[in-house]
C-alpha cells in the first residue's frame, strides 16, 4: 500500500461506501412527503373544479413536498457513492472530492458497529471520541457508512489481527471476539425506566391519538352529506373522498408511530441487548447495534442505583478529558436511545464493577 498525502503514514486499508440503502429516516421523511403531496393535489383539483378560485400556491406546495420527498429518497444514495475511507497507521480519514474528515486512532475512545438488516456483511462503523463535560461537552465522532464487515475494519483500526468469525452480523457476538480474548462477565437489562423523554412521547402519542378520533368523527359526516348530495362529479368525489382517507391514514400511522416509539420499541430494544466485559474489551449488542470499548479507555466505573436495579456508567479517559460519551459524563443529556457505554438495569454492579475496577488498579499500579 502507499502512503496518505496530507499525514505521510502508510496506508493500511482503503475503501469506498456501497450505499446499499436509503437510511430509514429518510425513508419516513419521503413517504410522509410524497402523502402530503398527494393529499394537496386532490384536494387542489377539487377546490379548482368546484369553486372554480386560484390554487397554485396549492400547487406549488404539493411540488414542493414533492421534490422534498425526491431528495429523501435518492440524494443520501447520491452522496454516499462518492464517500471513500482510508485507513493509515495513525488515522481514520473520510473523504468525498475536496471534502476531508479525520480522526487520530490513538483518540478513539470506543466504535459503534451498526449492520445493515438486508445485508449482514455491511455496516455503519462509528468513531467516537471521548469529550469534556459541562460546557464543553460535543459530539467528535467519524462515521464510515455501508462499509463491508465493519467489524473486520474496527479490527484493523485497533491493530488487531482479524479473526475469521469477524465479517457477519448475523453470528453472536461472543462468537467474534479477538484471538485470545475470552468473556468474563454477561448480563442483560432486566428493565426498559421510563424517561423524560419517553414520557414526552407517550404523552405526544396520546394528543395524536385523540386528534385522529376527533377528526374522524368530524369529517366521516359531513364527507358523507357532501357526497349525498350529488354536488361533485364522480372523479372529484373519489378524488376528494381520496385526500380525506389519506391525511387520515397519515395522521393514524404517525400517532402509532410515536405510540410504539414510546410503549413498545424501549422494551423490544432492552430485550435485545446483552452485556459483556472479556478480558480486553466492554462489548455491548442491541440488536443491529454492536458497541466495542477497550478497558484501558475506562478511567472510572460509577455504579448508581435504580430502585431495585443498577446503572454502571463507565467514564472513559481521554485526550485532555474525561467522559462517559459524547453526551457527557454520569448519564448527563442521557434521555435519547443512542447506544452508548452504560450497564443499565442490572442487578449484578458489584461482579462487574469489581472486574473493571481491577483493571483501574492495574494500571495505576
Amino acid at each position: 500500500m502507499g502512503r496518505d498525502s496530507l499525514f505521510g503514514e502508510r496506508i493500511v486499508w482503503e475503501g469506498r461506501s456501497r450505499a446499499l440503502a436509503v437510511p430509514f429516516a429518510q425513508k419516513v421523511m419521503a413517504l410522509v412527503a410524497v402523502v402530503a403531496a398527494a393529499v394537496t393535489l386532490c384536494y387542489a383539483v377539487v377546490v379548482a373544479e368546484s369553486l372554480d378560485v386560484p390554487v397554485g400556491g396549492m400547487v406549488l406546495f404539493a411540488g414542493w413536498c414533492a421534490t422534498i420527498a425526491l431528495a429523501a429518497w435518492r440524494a443520501p444514495l447520491w452522496w454516499r457513492s462518492q464517500l471513500e475511507y482510508v485507513v493509515t497507521e495513525g488515522h481514520v480519514i473520510w473523504r468525498r472530492g475536496r471534502i476531508r474528515r479525520s480522526i487520530q486512532i490513538s483518540q478513539i475512545s470506543y466504535a459503534l458497529v451498526r449492520w445493515n438488516p438486508g445485508d449482514p456483511s455491511v455496516g455503519d462503523l462509528v468513531l467516537i471520541r471521548a469529550v469534556p463535560t459541562g460546557a464543553l461537552r460535543r459530539t467528535l465522532s467519524l462515521s464510515l457508512h455501508d462499509v463491508e464487515a465493519p467489524d473486520r475494519l474496527w479490527a484493523l483500526v485497533r491493530g488487531i489481527e482479524p479473526s475469521a468469525p469477524l465479517g457477519s452480523g448475523d453470528r453472536p457476538l461472543a462468537q467474534r471476539l479477538d484471538p485470545g480474548e475470552r468473556v468474563l462477565w454477561s448480563a442483560a437489562p432486566l428493565a426498559s425506566p421510563w424517561t423524560l423523554r419517553r414520557a414526552v412521547t407517550a404523552g405526544a402519542g396520546v394528543v395524536l391519538a385523540v386528534t385522529f378520533t376527533r377528526a374522524v368523527a368530524r369529517s366521516v359526516p359531513t364527507l358523507a352529506r357532501v357526497l349525498r348530495l350529488h354536488a361533485l362529479p364522480p372523479v372529484l368525489a373519489v378524488l376528494l373522498v381520496g385526500g380525506v382517507a389519506l391525511g387520515m391514514l397519515l395522521l393514524l400511522a404517525v400517532a402509532v408511530g410515536v405510540g410504539y416509539a414510546a410503549l413498545l420499541r424501549p422494551s423490544r430494544l432492552a430485550r435485545e441487548t446483552r452485556y459483556f466485559v472479556t478480558n480486553a474489551r466492554v462489548l455491548i449488542r442491541r440488536g443491529s447495534e454492536e458497541l466495542s470499548l477497550d478497558r484501558a479507555r475506562i478511567a472510572y466505573v460509577i455504579d448508581a442505583p435504580a430502585k431495585k436495579l443498577h446503572d454502571v456508567f463507565l467514564v472513559l479517559d481521554g485526550p485532555q478529558a474525561r467522559a462517559m460519551a459524547p453526551s457527557g459524563a454520569f448519564g448527563e443529556g442521557n434521555d435519547d436511545d443512542a447506544l452508548r457505554p452504560v450497564f443499565a438495569s442490572i442487578d449484578d454492579a458489584e461482579t462487574v464493577g469489581q472486574i473493571l475496577r481491577a483493571s483501574e488498579l492495574e494500571k495505576a499500579a
